[in-house]
């Protein structure tokens, strides 16, 4: 049986954020936190909306803070699908801050392992992930990649713990 297919369109997601107070870390910059929660937010939306099940988080990759981020700036959060495997899903994200004019300035990018689950929190399988774009197929060479790195660390942190 072959899996249905969906597009990086079908699941793409766009928030918005104004920073207010109690946002502020003690130097008046967006708590990273903070940002976290809203990252793994939509991140976790785009792979609901791809896997049409629960998902869970199972890593975050490259969670690199480029700028900070002040008290009422708004912040726009872009999530998009970059690779799918039989049950999990890399989903990309980019922070930015939208000056009045409209203009947007990257301030944050993460990548994040997404499992998608069934009622019993197992896995379950995902549709494939149909590449429509010189960029969609980019982003998805660069997310097995990605893997290859994670499952290398993690086979790595499994045979240090083994040696405890």
């Amino acid at each position: 049986m072959t899996r249905p297919m969906k597009t990086v369109d079908d699941s793409r997601v766009e928030t918005v954020h104004i920073i207010r107070p109690n946002h502020l870390n003690g130097a008046n910059r967006l708590f990273g936190g903070i940002l976290m929660q809203w990252i793994d937010e939509v991140a976790g939306i785009v792979a609901k909306r791809h896997s049409m099940s629960n998902v869970t988080t199972a890593s975050v990759d490259n969670l690199t803070f480029l700028h900070g981020a002040y008290q009422n700036d708004l912040v726009v959060i872009k999530g998009k699908m970059t690779w799918v495997g039989s049950s999990s899903m890399e989903v990309c994200v980019d922070t930015y801050v939208e000056n009045p004019r409209g203009e947007r300035h990257r301030i944050n990018n993460a990548h994040f392992m997404m499992v998608a689950l069934d009622e019993n929190d197992k896995p379950v399988k995902v549709p494939g992930l149909l590449l429509q774009t010189d960029d969609e197929e980019l982003a998805w060479s660069h997310g097995e990649e990605r893997r290859r790195i994670r499952l290398a660390r993690h086979k790595a942190n499994l045979d240090g713990l083994s040696n405890e």
